[in-house]
C-alpha cells in the first residue's frame, strides 16, 4: 500500500508541474482573476453529480435497502478509490465492500458497478456520435482527427468485445475452466471461482431484468451527471474570458481523459494534463490553457481526492484495506 501512495503522490506532483511549466509567469495572474463564485458553482455541480450517481446506485440495488445519504457516501468513497488507484482498480472493490455492509451480496455489488460502467459507456457512445457530427461539420487538424479516430476505434472495439462476451459467455466460462485446470489449480478453488463467476453473471442479468422505467431512469441520471461534469472546462474558459464551443471542450476532455486512462496512472495524472495542454494551448494561449487545466483538474480530480479521502477512511478504513489485500492474495 505504501508503494501505491508514493505512486499517487508522484503522479500528483507531475500533474501539477505540467500546467505550471506551461503557463509560466502569466499563470498565477490568470488564476487570481478567476471568479470565486464560478469556482463554487462548478464544485456544486460536482456535488449534484454525486447525488445523481447515488440515486442511480439506489435504483440498481433497491431504494429500500440503501438510503440516499449512505449512497452518496459510497459514491464519493468509490470515486476516491478510482482516482487514487492505477487504472481505477480500487473502485469496484470499494463499492462491493461498502455495499456488503448494507446486505448487498458481493456478486450483486460487483454487478452493480459493472452495470454503471456499461451505462457510462452507452452515454459516451451516444456522445461520440454527436462529436463525430461536429468533427465532420467543422475543420479539425490531422492530429486531433487522428486522436478522435483512435478514441472512436477503442470505444467501438470495447463495445463489440463486451457484446461478444455477453453472447458467448458460456463458451468463455468453459475456456477459462480448461485453462485454469491446465495451470494446475486445485478442484476446490476451480469450483469456488466458477461459483463466483456464475453469481456475477446472474447478478448482472438481474440488473438488466429491472423494469424498463428504472433502466431508462438510470441512463437519464448517467447522462445528467456526465453533462454536468463535462461542462466544467467550458465554464472554466468562460471565467478566464475565453470562449470555445461546448462541443469542442467536450472533445478536449474526452481525448485527454482517454489518454489518462491509457496511461494507467492514478486518475490519469500527468498524461491528462499533457493531452489537454496540447489541445487547448493553440486556441487560447499557453497561460490561459495552463490556468484552465489547473482549475478543471482541481474540480474534477483533486476535489474528488480531497472530499473522498476522509469519507473513504470513515466508511472503509483499515477493514477494507485488509479485505483488499486478502482479495489480491486470493
Amino acid at each position: 500500500m505504501n508503494r501505491r501512495w508514493w505512486l499517487l503522490a508522484g503522479a500528483l506532483v507531475v500533474a501539477a508541474l505540467v500546467p505550471i511549466l506551461l503557463g509560466g509567469s502569466g499563470l498565477f495572474e490568470r488564476l487570481r482573476s478567476f471568479p470565486p463564485g464560478l469556482l463554487l458553482l462548478m464544485l456544486g455541480m460536482i456535488v449534484v453529480g454525486w447525488y445523481l450517481n447515488a440515486l442511480r446506485l439506489r435504483l440498481l440495488v433497491g431504494r429500500r435497502r440503501l438510503g440516499q445519504h449512505r449512497a452518496v457516501g459510497i459514491v464519493i468513497a468509490t470515486e476516491f478509490a478510482i482516482c487514487a488507484t492505477p487504472g481505477g482498480a480500487g473502485g469496484p472493490l470499494t463499492m462491493m465492500a461498502l455495499l456488503l455492509r448494507h446486505g448487498v451480496p458481493p456478486a450483486k455489488g460487483t454487478a452493480t458497478y459493472a452495470v454503471e460502467q456499461l451505462t457510462d459507456l452507452l452515454f459516451f457512445a451516444c456522445a461520440l456520435v454527436g462529436v463525430l457530427i461536429y468533427a465532420v461539420t467543422h475543420s479539425l487538424n490531422t492530429y486531433i482527427a487522428s486522436l478522435l479516430g483512435v478514441s472512436a476505434a477503442l470505444l467501438i472495439g470495447l463495445m463489440v468485445l463486451l457484446a461478444l462476451l455477453g453472447r458467448f459467455h458460456r463458451q468463455v466460462f468453459l475456456l477459462n475452466g480448461w485453462l485454469i485446470s491446465r495451470l494446475g489449480v486445485k478442484g476446490a478453488r476451480q469450483r469456488s471461482w466458477a461459483k463466483k463467476a456464475l453469481s456475477f453473471r446472474n447478478a448482472v442479468l438481474e440488473c438488466f431484468r429491472l423494469p424498463l422505467s428504472i433502466l431508462l431512469s438510470v441512463f437519464v441520471l448517467t447522462t445528467l451527471h456526465w453533462l454536468l461534469r463535462y461542462s466544467v472546462l467550458y465554464l472554466t474558459l468562460l471565467g478566464l474570458d475565453k470562449s470555445l464551443a461546448w462541443a469542442w471542450t467536450f472533445i478536449v476532455q474526452m481525448l485527454a481523459l482517454t489518454a489518462g486512462q491509457l496511461s494507467l496512472l492514478p486518475g490519469g495524472a500527468g498524461s491528462a494534463e499533457l493531452a489537454s495542454a496540447a489541445l487547448l494551448a493553440p486556441f487560447v494561449g499557453k497561460s490561459t490553457a495552463a490556468a484552465a487545466i489547473l482549475i478543471w483538474r482541481f474540480v474534477t480530480y483533486y476535489f474528488y481526492l480531497i472530499a473522498g479521502a476522509p469519507l473513504f477512511l470513515h466508511l472503509a478504513g483499515r477493514p477494507l484495506m485488509d479485505r483488499l489485500a486478502k482479495a489480491r492474495n486470493d
